[in-house]
């Protein structure tokens, strides 16, 4: 049994062993022909690298060969465009040396004209030395002295043909300008009609009666010391009958002296206490009555805009006077007469209103600066926003700035008008004898004049000159010269006309 057990054992190992040899036997027939095909297909791949390799390199090839045809093509023409630019260059170079042989040339030339000139001066300045010597042994005088003489004579014949043209100009422009100019003033006086207001330093406040007057006093004066206290103003209760006089310079303060006691009167309570209740009152009134007619007069005049500030200082100029004329009729007057003269010269005739309604604001001011009305006024005007226009006019009034538009002159010609008009302003006796005198002096400051006469309340100057010292052409420059000097040196209403007169008188005896 073990015998055919290990009998079948040893079969079964052999069959094993049998079927190992196969199956290597068969594992390496087929490792052959995979290693065949692999060889096979490394073959192949070799040969398509290979003809790959040929192809990039033809194309590697013929793009080298491209690029080196340009390149050479390009340096063929770079060596051509270098041998243009040398054959330029030996053209170039060929032209300069004949320039500058050509130059030398005429160098030459020119200096032998020069050297030619030269002599030729110098021989013209020879024979004008002669011809000069000669000139001044036949006349006897030097060529120095004659031309001081004629230089005289020239200037005699300047002056005398200069007076003569501006006589003919100004005569021209007078022809055309000033029938022009009193054309547009003599009009637009025509169109404003302003009455004419004289202002003084007191009120007349009237009475029913003169009991009154010692309630107004109080007892031991305690009830006029108060009013004046409370107002500012100097009271004045004398024998005038039915009536007292309020003194002071500031309108203002007479007017709520003068209202203060009209009510004080009506009411009849009149005390300490209620005298300074009743002037508080006043001045707010007043003060009222200050801002609605500083809003009056802007409506009255057709302007717009003013600062609510402008609108109290032009109603503060109901209450001052310039030269004893109402200062805001004088305004008013002004700011029409700009705005007429703006319409004939074609400009806005509303700033040139404008400009003249508040060309005095400087008068009217809370403060009192050390500066010229003109200029605080122009001050104001640029504080308060007004146009630069309007600013300029306001300072320009009276030459205090300098003129940059024509609303300037225009303000300063109807300022001077509305000033200038009859019985417009008063005038203190002494300063207008003293500008009489002045004129005359003036006048008589100037060689041959023999008298003067300041006439027609300085509005002209007779000036009789010698007729053995000035001629005629010396009469005409004369009066320009006074007119100007007066412009220069003098302040005045209005113009001043200047009249030179010269006259011969021949003077016998029949005996």
């Amino acid at each position: 049994m073990i015998y055919y057990v290990l009998t079948g054992i040893g079969a079964l190992a052999v069959g094993v062993v049998a079927t190992l040899i196969v199956t290597r036997m068969i594992s390496k027939a087929r490792g052959n022909g995979i290693i065949d095909d692999a060889k096979l297909q490394a073959e192949k791949i070799k040969n398509e690298k290979i003809i790959e390799a040929k192809e990039a390199e033809m194309k590697i090839k013929t793009e080298a060969e491209r690029q080196a045809n340009s390149r050479l093509a390009k340096v063929q023409q770079a060596e051509a465009k270098q041998k243009q630019r040398e054959l330029q260059l030996n053209q170039l170079q060929s032209e300069v040396q004949r320039k500058k042989n050509e130059n030398d040339t005429f160098k030459v030339n020119l200096e032998n004209q020069q050297a030619l000139l030269d002599q030729k001066k110098d021989e013209i300045e020879k024979l004008k030395r002669n011809v000069q010597d000669t000139l001044e042994h036949v006349a006897g005088i030097s060529a120095e002295e004659a031309k001081e003489k004629l230089i005289e004579s020239l200037k005699d014949e300047a002056k005398t043909a200069a007076a003569s043209y501006i006589n003919d100009i100004m005569d021209e422009a007078k022809l055309t300008a000033n029938k022009e100019a009193k054309r547009i003033v003599v009009q637009s006086i025509q169109r404003v009609a302003t009455e004419t207001a004289i202002e003084n330093a007191v009120t007349v406040f009237h009475i029913d009666s003169d009991e009154i007057k010692g309630r107004i006093i109080g007892r031991e004066g305690r009830n006029i010391r108060a009013l004046e206290a409370a107002t500012g103003i100097e009271i004045i209760v004398d024998d005038t009958p039915e009536a007292i006089v309020l003194s002071g310079f500031d309108p203002v303060r007479r007017e709520i002296a003068r209202l203060a006691l009209h009510q004080l009167v009506a009411d009849g309570r009149i005390h300490p206490a209620r005298i300074e209740e009743v002037v508080a009152k006043v001045r707010k009134q007043v003060e009222e009555e200050i801002i609605e007619t500083g809003k009056r007069t802007a409506i009255d005049l057709g302007i717009h805009g003013l600062h609510p500030e402008l609108v109290r200082l032009v109603g503060k100029m109901k209450y001052r006077s310039s030269y004893g004329q109402n200062l805001l009729q004088h305004s008013r007057e002004t700011a029409n007469l700009c705005a007429i003269m703006a319409s004939e010269l074609g400009l806005n005739p509303k700033k040139a209103r404008r400009a003249g309604l508040l060309h005095d604001i400087g008068k009217v001011p809370d403060e009192e600066p050390e500066l010229p009305h003109a200029m605080l006024g122009m001050k104001l005007a640029e504080k308060y926003k007004e146009k630069p226009d309007i600013c300029n006019a306001i300072g320009a009034h009276h030459d205090e700035v300098e003129a940059t538009s024509l609303f300037a002159p225009i303000v300063q010609v109807c300022d001077a008008i509305s000033g200038a008009r009859p019985g417009a302003r008063r005038e203190a006796v002494e300063a207008y004898i003293k500008r009489l005198n002045d004129l005359e002096q003036l006048a008589l400051s100037y060689p041959g004049v023999v008298k003067t006469y300041a006439i027609q309340a300085g509005r002209e100057l007779r000036v009789i000159v010698g007729a053995d010292k000035i001629d005629d052409a010396e009469t005409e420059r004369l009066s320009t010269e006074i007119a100007k000097k007066i412009q220069d040196e003098m302040t005045y209403p209005g113009q001043v006309r200047i009249t030179v007169i010269r006259e011969t008188r021949a003077v016998s005896f029949a005996k």
